[in-house]
């Protein structure tokens, strides 16, 4: 007989590029080497929650979260959403600039995702106010009725403002590179959880990033697979968004993050810190599996 098989709780989000680097890793395209995942999909914010509880095995999260939780969680090296001079965007009815946009109501996406972090070292005074990332149209919603001056749009949500009638105020991951000299922004990663052992998460790590090249060899038939089990009735996706939002965030960068893309996150937790947005400036550390 063989060994038992060991499940490990997984956790990511509905969005395609999510999607896209764990799908193979779930429906048997890799071999997975003892190890099945029983896993979870939720959006952003929440996935950040549940991360600081400190109960799921392997988490999709964002980077900000994850200074927060580097003594119960290591960073993949794979899996990463990295924007090279782009990422998250501010919109708004009326345009203008960022600064015209101090003090005002901005909606965001949550108070632990990596654009809310990097918007309040571009813009450190305004009045924040969380939409739910789910569905879309909220965030839509509340510009339209007032309620907010501006939101901050992330996932495929910046892609599809311009056909909703809104105009880019900032794309954060552009003010990320000029305070940085050109360092790109990481806004997403996956983490393990420390506690599974060393062995297990370097498994993990290697599997996950296994899942990713597979997914990336075969790039036509996960977006089938993608467009075919879109669960989102809100996202107004077809193939030539998915494909230039994979583009975006499910490639290179996201099999293998580089090193400038480390020194980024170095260097935002650095800010963060002196910004007094972090308690304390954490350790960062990362397993490639």
């Amino acid at each position: 007989m063989g060994s038992p098989v060991k499940t490990l709780s997984l956790a990511f989000s509905p969005d395609s590029d999510d999607i896209f680097m764990f799908l193979p890793l779930l429906r048997g395209d890799i071999d997975t080497e003892g190890l099945a995942f029983h896993h979870e999909r939720a959006d952003t914010e929440t996935l950040n929650g549940l991360a600081a509880k400190g109960e799921v095995d392997v988490i999709a999260l964002s980077i900000a979260t994850y200074a927060k939780l580097t003594e119960s969680y290591v960073l993949m090296g794979s899996g990463a959403s990295v924007g090279r001079g782009y990422g998250p965007v501010v919109v708004s009815e009326k345009g203008g600039t960022l600064a015209d946009y101090k003090g005002k109501r901005i909606g965001i996406p949550g108070h632990g995702t990596t654009a809310t972090m990097v918007l309040r070292l571009l813009l450190p005074e305004f009045e924040p106010v969380v939409i739910p990332i789910a569905p879309y149209s909220l965030t839509f919603e509340a510009l339209r009725r007032g309620e907010v001056d501006a939101a901050l749009l992330i996932h495929e949500g910046r892609l599809t403002y311009e056909s909703e009638g809104f105009s880019l105020i900032s794309d954060v991951g552009v003010g990320f590179a000029e305070l940085t000299g050109g360092l790109p922004i990481a806004l997403g990663g996956n983490a393990i959880r420390k506690g599974l052992g060393e062995e297990t998460v370097t498994k993990v790590a290697r599997l996950c990033k296994k899942s990713i090249a597979w997914a990336l060899e075969h790039r036509e038939e996960m977006m089938d697979a993608l467009l075919a089990h879109e669960t989102r009735g809100d996202v107004k996706i077809d193939r030539t968004l998915l494909d230039r939002y994979l583009a975006m965030y499910a490639n290179a960068d996201t099999l293998h993050l580089p090193d400038d893309a480390r020194r980024g996150v170095g260097e935002l937790f650095r800010r963060a810190h002196a910004a007094g947005l972090l308690a304390k400036e954490p350790r960062v550390e990362i397993v490639d599996g």
